[in-house]
């Protein structure tokens, strides 16, 4: 009696003529329908990852309408806007010179930006990266250690971007990186020690190469925690790289280089126009240099800019205007266990207060913020009450008790 021959559910083909016949529960597939299934799929889905960070000219949002994009979310700092905006759409023009026919090669301008904590640097890299077609990741700059030494090696920071785009090389060829607190890589002192800078001068002179442009072998996975891994090389020619810093204490370097040489009346006039409460305004490369960057990663960062000291204006306005301002996402919180939150005009005024006593900027708003509201987040969604009005005698007496907790 024949054998019966079982048939590939797909192709029809017979076992007999097929190298691998896979059994399911209610038929059967073969090696080369799999194949050939696997190769639509990825078809499919190498396709879907171009138009997920592809573009064309009249997609292209020119400086205006990113300034425009920022302006929703992020309270003041045109300046440091401006900047930015030229630099990320200059950076998509540089994306598309390649079908240019002359021999003119546009050439990146790496940023940096300077300013106090709580200014919106981090905020403002968080935001734009909402609007960009370009695989787009933030690191921080203080794990970073020479390759060796307990931390993160340099090519760390190519890692998180290489995850970003789903690790397609090319889509990660042309992103953006944040490097957030780039001050605390500063040199520690001009003095020659038998110590070893490993995580300041060192980390320094290990992103020349990620900054200029090269071929980087970066691990996919981190570098130091899977040391078996292969290395996929990654060309940093064109990507962005942009630098975020609070340089605390920079203020005394640009007073000290501007009060040099001051010698006759004009001099003394001069320095008299200078406006002593912001003297961020006034940074230079040189005093970057002063402060401990070395001079190839100064050069390699063309773009400097700053962003203001926040008044009690901007403070009090960015608690309420922004898309996402802090009073917004409390009201929200509430609202979804259905309790209606309303705060007093007095009270913003009085986290406004607090916080310029405290010196934290935006993030100082939050804090305060979370201090008032913590005990009614903790105790309404059990009350059943649907309403709650947080006035100032409220406030003040939940940022007193929580004072005392904290000096106790």
């Amino acid at each position: 009696m024949a054998k019966y021959l079982q048939h590939c559910s797909f192709c029809g083909r017979p076992e007999n003529e097929l190298r691998i016949l896979l059994a399911g529960i209610t038929g059967f597939i073969c090696d080369e329908c799999v194949e050939h299934a696997y190769g639509m799929i990825k078809e499919r889905t190498d396709a879907e990852k171009g138009n997920k960070f592809s573009f064309t000219k009249d997609e292209l949002p020119r400086p205006k309408e990113i300034k425009a994009f920022l302006d929703q979310y992020v309270i003041g700092q045109d300046e440091a806007k401006r900047y930015l905006s030229v630099s990320v759409y200059n950076h998509y023009k540089r994306l598309m010179q390649k079908d240019s026919n002359d021999d003119v090669e546009i050439e990146k301008s790496n940023i940096i930006m300077v300013g106090q904590t709580g200014t919106g640097k981090t905020l403002l890299a968080k935001t734009i990266a909402r609007l960009l077609r370009v695989p787009f990741s933030i690191v921080d700059a203080t794990v970073l250690t020479e390759a060796g030494y307990v931390g993160e090696d340099i090519e760390s920071i190519l890692t998180r971007l290489l995850q970003v785009s789903d690790y397609d090389v090319k889509a990660t060829e042309r992103g953006i990186v944040f490097i957030d607190e780039i001050d605390k890589i500063a040199r520690k002192s001009d003095n020659p020690s038998i110590t070893r800078d490993v995580s300041g001068e060192g980390v320094q002179q290990g992103l020349l190469k990620l900054l200029e442009g090269s071929v980087v072998n970066v691990p996919p996975q981190g570098g130091r925690k899977h040391p078996e891994q292969k290395m996929i090389p990654v060309d940093t020619k064109n990507i962005l790289f942009i630098c975020g810093g609070a340089f605390d204490g920079i203020e005394k370097k640009i007073a000290q280089r501007m009060n040099t040489q001051v010698i006759g009346y004009t001099s003394i006039q001069r320095t008299a126009n200078i406006d002593r409460n912001n003297l961020m305004q006034y940074i230079a490369p040189q005093d970057l240099k002063a402060f401990g960057l070395i001079p190839e990663i100064v050069g390699r960062l063309p773009i400097l800019t700053y962003l203001e000291p926040l008044d009690r204006t901007a403070l009090r306005a960015i608690l309420t205007e922004p898309k996402n301002a802090i009073i917004k996402q409390y009201i929200k919180m509430f609202a979804m266990d259905d309790i209606d939150l309303t705060i007093d005009d007095e009270v913003l005024d009085y986290i406004v207060d607090k916080a310029i006593e405290y010196k934290l900027g935006a993030r100082g708003l939050r804090s305060i913020t979370e201090d008032i509201m913590i005990d009614a987040m903790f105790e309404l969604p059990s009350s059943g009450k649907n309403k709650l009005c947080v006035d100032l005698e409220y406030a003040k007496s939940k940022i007193e008790t929580s004072a005392k907790l904290r000096s106790a």
